[in-house]
């Protein structure tokens, strides 16, 4: 099933934790809708600017996945409106730090985190349309992870 020209339902879903803990990750129809507002709105604008395949390495998480893995009770990719892209090692030469600089310059978001010095980029699209334009870095500090400003 595709989300947009670009994007497909496998894309957005797969989980290697999901597979090895047979957890189901298949988003209901209004996580669905969610993700295609993320992609005419990030994914797709990312993808014709760089006009190279962008790498998702984590996009929905069902609650059960999203505990599995220990993600925030909060997070947006519960809901369809977040993902995590990793472009490092690209045979293109896109980098996750010039994915960060486009969005940051280019796009509306909700929140844009640099996850641990450009490991990969969490992008998120509120569905509402109400975005918090929000820039972070992620850090360690210790055991847990740590949000500040970017």
């Amino acid at each position: 099933m595709k989300i947009s020209e670009h994007l497909n339902l496998a894309e957005i879903t797969r989980s290697e934790t999901a597979k090895r803990k047979g957890i189901s990750n298949m988003p209901t129809p209004e996580h669905l809708e969610n993700f295609r507002k993320l992609a005419e709105h990030i994914f797709e604008p990312i993808r014709a600017h760089f006009n190279v395949p962008i790498h998702i390495s984590s996009g929905y998480r069902s609650k059960e996945l999203n505990k599995a893995i220990g993600g925030a009770l909060t997070s947006q990719h519960c809901s369809g409106e977040a993902i995590d892209i990793d472009m490092e090692g690209s045979a293109d030469g896109v980098t996750n730090r010039m994915i960060f600089d486009y969005i940051e310059a280019n796009l509306s978001f909700d929140q844009l985190i640099n996850e641990f010095n450009y490991s990969w980029v969490h992008v998120s699209y509120e569905s509402t349309g109400k975005q918090r334009k929000q820039t972070l870095r992620a850090s360690k500090s210790g055991e847990n992870t740590v949000y500040s400003p970017f």
